[in-house]
């Protein structure tokens, strides 16, 4: 099946637009042939993926699916916080949506126009295709039967899903600097490689934590397009979203446990290496003591005029630095 669609008002932001007849049968229209497929009332229904649209394309889905200005323009405008809201007879709906590109987590934004016969999801930024979704629902009747509903479930489970490699990731690189933050050799990157990795992790919050509350407020507030059959698999999503919630903030706690725990052995080290220095200089400052008295030049000072003076001096001098370095060591200083 093509998943394309060519229209005049089609450019690169019109992914599929496909018919569903509510039996089985799939079939892939133009924009222009939405309203007409609509007004048949045949219980079939209509699924419309959109990427980052212009304004043409938009208006004309408007017009197709006689969508609330309020929502077409939320959908215009990317960086919306995550919401439900009800327009009439749809429901518009904005998520936070996540990826890794080249090395780093990139956020993006999926919104929805769901209603009784029609399906619009709008792609904005970093986001997987949902065309494995897609697939999935297609390949399922009895999601297929349940209609718009079953497509809308599809797609918040794959979104969820898509959150849980990238905690994986996050774990394993927490482990990575938990090993560093242990070693013997201190490395300066990793207190800022925590600090992107704890960035990260509240923007991951932030983008998945409000998915669970989303669902419980659709399957209350909209009894007509949620069926009890099709809450049973929300209900699943839902359940995923908590378990990703309370990964997330475990991860966190064990990330802000990591910082506190490098910053107290930099700490540590800090004090080691001052113990140290401090050793060093109380072993050096004895022979320099002693070589300054003789080096006044003064005319009367004892011990100049004596045969093994020079010998003894020097003895003295080594005996209490090998009193001095043996109290450190003791006290491990050195």
């Amino acid at each position: 099946m093509n998943d394309r669609t060519t229209t005049e008002f089609n450019t690169q932001c019109v992914i599929a637009c496909h018919h569903y007849d509510g039996k089985g049968s799939v079939e892939a229209i133009t924009l222009e042939a939405i309203s007409d497929v609509l007004a048949v009332e045949d219980g079939s229904y209509v699924w419309l993926a959109l990427y980052e649209p212009d304004e043409l394309v938009l208006g004309k889905v408007q017009e197709e699916f006689h969508l609330h200005d309020l929502a077409v323009e939320d959908a215009r405008v990317a960086h919306q916080r995550p919401k439900i809201e009800s327009y009439g007879d749809s429901v518009f709906i904005a998520v936070r949506t996540a990826q890794t590109v080249d090395q780093r987590v990139r956020f993006g934004e999926t919104h929805f126009f769901v209603g009784k016969r029609f399906l619009v999801t709008v792609r904005h930024g970093s986001s997987l295709s949902y065309r494995t979704a897609r697939a999935r629902f297609e390949r399922e009747p009895e999601l297929m039967a349940q209609g718009t509903a079953g497509g809308l479930y599809v797609v918040l489970d794959l979104i969820v899903d898509n959150f849980q490699p990238l905690l994986d990731e996050f774990s394993a690189q927490l482990t990575q600097l938990e090993r560093d933050i242990l070693s013997e050799d201190f490395k300066p990157n990793t207190i800022r490689e925590l600090y992107t990795l704890k960035q990260d992790l509240t923007r991951l919050r932030i983008a998945a934590a409000p998915i669970a509350d989303i669902i419980s407020q659709l399957t209350r507030l909209r009894k007509e397009l949620i069926t009890d059959e099709i809450q049973l698999y929300l209900r699943d999503v839902q359940d995923h979203a908590i378990r990703l919630n309370d990964g997330i903030d475990t991860l966190r706690e064990m990330l802000s446990a990591a910082m506190s725990t490098n910053l107290s052995l930099v700490t540590v080290h800090q004090g080691e290496v001052v113990k140290r220095l401090g050793a060093w200089a109380a072993l050096l400052g004895v022979p320099t003591l002693v070589a300054s008295w003789y080096g006044m030049n003064f005319k009367f000072m004892p011990e100049l005029e004596g045969k093994w003076s020079y010998a003894v001096l020097i003895g003295l001098v080594a005996l209490i630095c090998i009193v001095l370095y043996r109290r450190f060591r003791k006290a491990q200083w050195l």
